[in-house]
């Protein structure tokens, strides 16, 4: 006993000393150490001695704070430890150091509070029943130094922070469902108090506060809506008290969110005119700029609305005071001001016109018609208020925002437009003819007063809608189309949305080429802004890809101004990328030979600059340029594809599309040809720099996807320039490449050789490097593993090779796709044969403990597959490695060994079980079968 009290004592000095340096060192390593072993003392067994010293009243609170969280952690999560005898003890002890700390520092008594709830709820409800019940009696009885507002204030504490305990509480699932129940048959003790407290004229607003937390948290437990009734009512009149505004709405919003709240119908209906008296208060707090006070009744609405509005909408004979709360709902939405700056109320409206909208149409047919013929009017003004918020402020006001606001405010019309794209399946084509009129009234008005915003947030009404939904039977289209040209474009924000909504209306102007002619000039005029970059480029990238069959008399005027805004560099590198890809549509259309002539005068400059980067000594300047036009070169070759010309000019094609099959070689191939010579001229200055061997392989790995077997006249000269790359310094790139091809070109006779002799190199080399530790090239291992796979789906002839280390690659940890082809490839079924039950032994052991047990699935896969290949080898396997004493673990009996081999064997179809076999076994074998950490798992 001495000397485990002097161990202690020992101890207690360590931690005030490593508690000073953790609050008061400045040095941040020192505070760091402090911490770590703070730590590990908190678990200690010696904590359950040194808290009670930490908590005597001379020590300063950061010291008593530490001793009130050792008692928590240990109670928490070492339950198991304290003998059953000592349950009381410890009760007594904490119920009298929480009377002592009522008084005393705050956030001491809320950790005390927090473990005395944790003990609370491991006693629950066999060693501590009617645990609340005592709680509520013991603070409730006089006596003791402690007055009797500290102690109300204390038990209130106490009652709060034990639902929250229950919340993250690491109690088994069986044992939540047994403490729950308990928790809930508590409620009784608790609903009087806090009616109590909070009815009585003269309890301070501390205490009314603190009420109305620790209902919060209670209703948390799903609490009947009906049992707590009264204390609803009693928050809506706490929302006259500036002091309790903020915890009465979280109180009432915690108490209607409850998703069992809503079979509560009466008691739904009887908030519905609590809410609907808020009106006048929300009115006031607009009109004074008390956004805190909007924001707060605008939440409670909400809340009602979105979880309850089927339930609500049911109620026919109440159907005027829903749309009551409805119109209440659409003032929150349209509340004055621009979002974020002026208010930040109406983007929590949003969902609940979904929600709404989801609820009316999942009625029957019938009963549905009624309901719209209430709701669309009521849909059609909220169209109206969206599009109001969605304007922006004047060009000063907007000046003057921060980039965060803007930022706000874009997601903001982000949400909006997401709203009116779900709004119109609601409201159909009629929405639309709503928009175009408006827009018509808006642009033919002679009269000065309509401002650029108001055309702006129209157009944006559009441009949702059309992006998403087929809008290529609407009777409205053309008409927008013929009023986009009236617009008076004067703003870069106005320009960027007409741009978007010509993008969206691609599909559109595909089915109506006529009017290409009518938008074509305005972007390309706009792809000069630099202002106007996204949307133009991605505007133009559009129509390049839907309507390319109709642009051929338009395409030497989009290549002429898009070389003009290359060669001045008006774009930031993405868009570039983007108008490559434009263009690679756009000439995808064209004759062979206007394509070759095309891409002569597009291309040239950049080979004659990469020609000049060539033979410069490298530096950080020049490998970006080197970087950026080898990524323009990808790009265009990434939708530059004749193939699809000919399958789209087929049967089924409009004569006006239909175009001659092309002849002779792929134009892509025949620029890649021609500058192969000079791409390896740059490997050969930049080939230890991974970024640009990165831009070298995505050239051909984009062009190889596109071509796919038109690729072919390039196989084998780039299958040796992949191999002398990878062989001067391996790179992830190169693999990648190297897998493109073999998934395309293995399987064809004439390209097998260089694509075998190119995958036996990599794999040669890859390797030495995992002989050498893999570790440092995490990249590499993962595309050389991506690569072995392809290579066993597409060839396994590949594996067939007496140059191919089948044994290494093995070891590498390609197992389950090699064990798939221990039948159909000799070499395989021969390493298997050798090195099987190594691999088994290996799996066990990491089932057994010696690896995380979130890799399981991993080995549980292992076993299926060799159960569904190998079985009767995995048979023996098995019998002979679970026979050794104390394997996998020396935890399991024979007995379990014997039902693990039996029901693993038995699993030859379904994986889904074999998974839940392994889990179950590495628990046993680890010690955690039945513990709460198995819960979890």
């Amino acid at each position: 006993f001495r000397v485990s009290l002097s161990k202690t004592v020992f101890l207690t000095l360590c931690l005030f000393q490593a508690l000073h340096q953790l609050y008061y060192d400045p040095n941040i390593e020192n505070k760091n150490l402090a911490q770590k072993w703070l730590m590990q003392a908190q678990v200690s067994p010696q904590a359950w001695q040194f808290c009670w010293v930490l908590l005597r009243p001379e020590k300063v609170p950061e010291i008593q704070y530490f001793g009130a969280s050792a008692l928590h952690t240990k109670i928490s999560r070492y339950w198991g430890d304290i003998p059953a005898e000592q349950y009381d003890t410890l009760k007594t002890q904490l119920f009298s150091q929480i009377a002592r700390f009522a008084s005393g520092s705050k956030i001491v008594l809320t950790r005390l509070c927090v473990a005395l709830a944790s003990l609370a709820l491991n006693m629950m409800p066999e060693a501590w029943p009617g645990a609340v019940s005592e709680m509520v009696r013991m603070f409730q009885e006089e006596g003791g130094e402690v007055d009797g507002r500290a102690r109300c204030l204390a038990l209130l504490e106490l009652l709060t922070v034990l639902p929250e305990e229950f919340q993250t509480s690491r109690l088994p699932q069986y044992r939540k469902g047994q403490v729950r129940g308990a928790l809930g048959r508590e409620w009784t003790a608790v609903y009087p108090l806090l009616q109590q407290l909070l009815r009585q004229p003269d309890s301070p607003p501390l205490v009314k506060a603190r009420v109305l937390k620790c209902l919060s948290s209670w209703v948390l437990l799903d609490v009947p809506l009906n049992e707590s009734e009264g204390l609803v009512e009693a928050s809506f009149t706490a929302l006259a008290d500036p002091e309790l505004f903020d915890t009465a709405v979280e109180a009432i919003v915690n108490t209607i969110s409850q998703p069992d709240s809503q079979r509560y119908v009466n008691t739904l209906l009887k908030l519905v005119p609590q809410v609907l008296q808020l009106q006048e208060q929300l009115r006031d707090a607009v009109q004074n700029g008390d956004m805190e006070t909007s924001h707060g009744i605008c939440r409670i609405a909400v809340s009602l609305g979105e979880n309850h509005s089927r339930a609500l909408l049911e109620q026919v004979e109440h159907w005027q005071s829903f749309l009551a709360l409805v119109n209440m709902i659409m003032f929150c939405t349209g509340i004055p001001g621009h979002y974020p700056v002026n208010e930040t109320t109406s983007s929590l409206t949003l969902t609940f016109w979904y929600t709404l909208q989801d609820d009316i149409m999942s009625f029957e047919a019938e009963k549905q018609a009624v309901y719209l013929q209430v709701y669309r009017p009521v849909y059609f003004q909220l169209v109206d208020v969206l599009l109001h918020k969605a304007q922006f402020p004047t060009d000063e006001e907007y000046a003057s925002w921060s980039s965060d606001e803007k930022e706000q405010f874009r997601i903001y019309r982000v949400d909006i437009s997401d709203t009116l794209m779900y709004v119109y399946e609601m409201l159909g084509a009629e929405l639309l003819s709503n928009l175009y009129d408006k827009l018509g009234r808006l642009l033919t008005n002679t009269e000065p007063t309509t401002t650029w915003q108001h055309t702006e947030a129209l157009l944006y009404g559009f441009q949702s809608i059309a992006e998403t939904i087929d809008v290529n039977y609407s009777d409205v289209i053309p008409g927008l189309i013929g009023l986009i040209p009236r617009i008076n474009i004067n703003n870069v924000q106005l320009a960027d949305t007409v741009m978007f909504t010509i993008g969206a209306l691609a599909e559109w102007l595909a089915d109506h080429p006529v009017m290409l002619s009518s938008v074509l000039p305005l972007v390309l005029q706009a792809l000069g802004n630099p202002d106007l970059s996204v949307s133009s480029v991605s505007t133009l990238k559009k129509i390049c890809r839907e309507c390319k069959y109709d642009l051929p008399p338009y395409a030497n005027n989009i290549v002429a101004v898009s070389q003009e805004v290359l060669i001045k560099q008006i774009h930031k590198t993405s868009q570039c990328m983007w108008l490559m890809q434009a263009l690679g549509f756009l000439l995808s259309a064209l004759p062979v030979e206007e394509i070759l002539r095309n891409l002569h005068s597009l291309i040239t400059p950049y080979i004659q600059q990469l020609e000049k980067l060539a033979g410069e000594t490298p530096n950080p300047s020049n490998k970006l340029a080197i970087i950026h036009i080898l990524g323009l070169l990808s790009n265009l070759f990434t939708t530059l594809d004749i193939t699809k010309q000919e399958e789209e000019s087929g049967e089924n094609a409009p004569p006006i599309k239909s175009v001659p099959p092309q002849t002779g070689p792929n134009p892509v191939v025949v620029v890649l040809q021609q500058v192969f010579a000079l791409i390896q001229t740059v490997l050969s200055k930049w080939l230890n720099d991974s970024q640009v061997v990165e831009a070298v392989c995505a050239i051909f790995e984009k062009s190889v996807k596109t071509l796919l077997h038109d690729f072919a006249p390039m196989v084998s000269q780039l299958s040796e320039m992949l191999g002398q790359m990878y062989s001067t310094i391996p790179q992830a790139s190169a693999l990648d490449l190297t897998r493109q091809m073999v998934h395309i070109f293995a399987s064809e006779t004439n390209h097998f050789p260089p694509i075998k002799a190119l995958f036996e190199l990599v794999t040669s080399v890859t390797l030495t490097i995992f002989q050498q530790g893999p570790r440092d090239h995490p990249d590499i291992v993962d595309s050389f593993m991506q690569l072995q796979a392809q290579a066993l789906k597409r060839k396994p002839d590949l594996f067939l090779s007496e140059s191919l280390d089948v044994k290494a690659v093995f070891h590498c940890g390609k197992c389950t796709e090699l064990i798939a082809h221990c039948a159909d490839v000799p070499p395989v079924g021969q390493v298997l044969q050798e090195d099987g039950k190594l691999l088994l032994l290996a799996v066990l052991e990491a089932i057994g403990g010696q690896s995380s047990r979130s890799l399981m699935d991993q080995f549980a896969e292992v076993l299926f597959c060799l159960n569904k290949h190998c079985f009767a080898l995995l048979t023996v396997w098995l019998k002979e490695a679970l026979r050794s004493p104390g394997f996998p673990s020396s935890r399991v009996s024979d007995e379990q060994k014997d039902t693990f081999s039996q029901q693993v064997l038995r699993e030859r179809v379904n994986k889904r079980r074999v998974k839940d076999i392994v889990k179950e076994f590495t628990l046993v074998c680890r010690g955690l079968h039945g513990t709460e950490y198995a819960a979890d798992y």
